[in-house]
């Protein structure tokens, strides 16, 4: 059975772990997929973020659209 079988990799990753925080990186940057996880995340973050802020900016102006050039 391979789920009976299967080696231990709890100690192994826990060097890596500890290796890492040791060297002050941050715990969430330091599985070797927290990339592929975090840059949508921080995209996303950051877009919508400056979505709200243009949306806002146009509505202080007047604007009640993204895109329309007639002020209310």
């Amino acid at each position: 059975m391979g789920l009976v079988d299967a080696p231990n990799k709890v100690p192994e990753q826990q060097r890596i772990y500890q290796a890492a925080y040791r060297a002050h990186q941050r715990i969430w940057r330091i599985h070797p997929r927290s990339n592929m996880y975090l840059r949508p995340y921080v995209i996303l973050l950051w877009g919508s973020t400056a979505a709200t802020m243009y949306a806002m900016g146009r509505r202080i102006f007047g604007y009640s659209t993204w895109f329309s050039s007639e002020a209310k």
